[in-house]
């Protein structure tokens, strides 16, 4: 909201007053009108007029459906619901002692539940709660990008960061030192598991929510938006009886569903697939699927040692982050298994100089490795909001030089559907380093990643520059999301 109503929200205008009436005060898109969103048979002609007497400004009407309505008068009136007060002359030990109870007061449980339903339909990764000087600021990670969300209530704040502790199961008066917990939440007939991080700030306890969608299904190789050349080669790699194949990119560049949408390739009911995850994000029918636990000793090596005994045909590893890891995975694949794993590199053609870093010799880096896949997300331009624009000549001219185009490019402007943003789900960028016989021979003599890149020029089949402006030119991502998310 630009001007939010509940600010200003009158007495008159109660929860039962809105959902009685069939409206609920929306934003104020300009100075002066007010912009209110009603059902097909909202009793409008009263409402007006007590929208305009409490408001003072011109109101404009919004048909909605009656379910969207209802959700807009959750949020607008969370906090006005029950009027309880926190004295602020008691000592903090008498507010600590009262917190456990202020934080199962039915305001404070609505707000939490509301704020994970609306980030799980927003289609959110992360919400944030944020201590600041000013108070307790909330935030989603949407579409990889943090955007403003549903303000707690002032007179929550404290108690909001402790019904999250509680249901997390942590220690609600260690307020010194960070902690990691977990909530199972089911929303409809969907079960998230909620992965909670809190750390102590200048300001207060600030919380990450993770979440995590147990009931959401793998995405099919074919819907992650590979270029037909990038996708047939993964296709291939996936198939093959042995190997090591590898995706690598930043935090949250969308590795793991990479990987999750290759293992789909394989045979589960015929052959033994197992994963090591950190944490498993998705069920798969038919995959042994064993999680890290560094707190008792199950790390992504030790858990590789065991499941060798196993005898697996596929492994699927969630990082390559240490040696013991890297050895263990490159001996597997060396010795019958197909080994599908992840790296932090920038580019495809930095994972090998990142496997010797590993302490991987070349020579069995040259014999095993299949494929390499570098990827990053950029956001989708919304279909609902989009419009003609020309980017910055300078910018067009740095990342793609030389390049003669007759494109119109577009832009989102931002419109209810994308939350103000512009964009609306994301897309991955691809680059492929496919191996052929040359680059074995240059990778098992220790080659540098420039000299494997320009060997590669006629195997690669494609770059991360060449994919991103072949998804700009389609009017898929803008030239602004390609900056911010790739390096040229």
């Amino acid at each position: 909201m630009t001007g939010p109503a509940q600010k200003i929200l009158s007495d008159a205008l109660t929860r039962d007053y809105l959902i009685y009436h069939g409206v609920c005060p929306r934003e104020m898109p300009r100075p002066g009108v007010l912009l209110v969103s009603a059902t097909a048979d909202a009793r409008l002609e009263s409402a007006l007029q007590d929208l305009r007497h409490v408001y003072g400004c011109e109101i404009e009407v919004e048909e909605t459906s009656k379910e969207e309505v209802e959700r807009l008068i959750e949020r607008l009136t969370v906090g006005a619901a029950a009027n309880v007060e926190v004295s602020g002359t008691r000592d903090a030990d008498d507010l600590d002692a009262d917190v456990r109870e202020l934080a199962s007061q039915p305001p404070v449980i609505r707000y939490v539940n509301l704020l994970l339903a609306d980030a799980f339909e927003a289609g959110a990764s992360d919400i944030h709660l944020e201590a600041t000087r000013e108070g307790l600021h909330t935030r989603y990670r949407l579409d990889g990008v943090l955007i403003a969300a549903l303000e707690c209530p002032r007179e929550y704040q404290q108690a909001v960061v402790s019904r999250v502790k509680l249901l997390a199961e942590l220690d609600i008066a260690e307020k010194r030192r960070p902690q990691d917990g977990r909530i199972r939440v089911r929303l409809d007939s969907r079960e998230l598991d909620v992965r909670v991080a809190t750390v102590p700030t200048l300001h207060g306890e600030s919380v990450v929510l993770r979440l995590l969608d147990y009931g959401g299904r793998p995405v099919a190789l074919s819907d992650l938006g590979m270029p037909p050349a990038v996708l047939d080669h993964v296709r291939r790699i996936a198939q093959l009886p042995h190997g090591l194949f590898l995706v690598t990119g930043p935090t949250g560049s969308g590795k793991t569903t990479t990987l999750y949408a290759a293992l789909q390739q394989r045979n589960r009911y015929d052959e033994k697939i197992i994963t090591v995850e950190d944490p498993i994000e998705y069920h798969l029918s038919g995959v042994t699927q064993v999680p890290v636990h560094r707190q008792v000793g199950v790390t992504f090596g030790t858990a590789l040692r065991s499941i060798l005994r196993q005898d697996p045909d596929v492994i699927m590893i969630g990082e390559m982050r240490d040696a013991e890891t890297a050895e263990i995975a490159v001996q597997a694949a060396m010795t019958g298994h197909l080994v599908f794993s992840t790296l932090h590199t920038n580019d495809a053609f930095g994972a090998v100089p990142r496997l010797t870093d590993l302490g991987v010799p070349a020579y069995l880096i040259s014999a095993t490795l299949e494929g390499v896949l570098a990827q990053r997300l950029v956001r989708r331009i919304c279909t609902e909001c989009r419009v003609q624009y020309d980017p910055p000549a300078d910018v067009m001219r740095r990342l793609w030089p030389g390049i003669e185009h007759q494109v119109q490019f577009v832009r989102g402007v931002g419109c209810p559907a994308c939350r103000g943003t512009g964009y609306r789900g994301r897309i991955a960028l691809f680059e492929l380093l496919s191996i052929s016989q040359e680059l074995r021979d240059a990778i098992g003599k220790g080659s540098r990643a420039s000299t494997l890149r320009a060997l590669a020029n006629d195997v690669a089949a494609t770059t991360l520059s060449h994919d991103a402006w072949t998804k700009v030119a389609a009017n898929i991502t803008t030239v602004e999301e390609v900056v911010r998310a790739i390096s040229l």
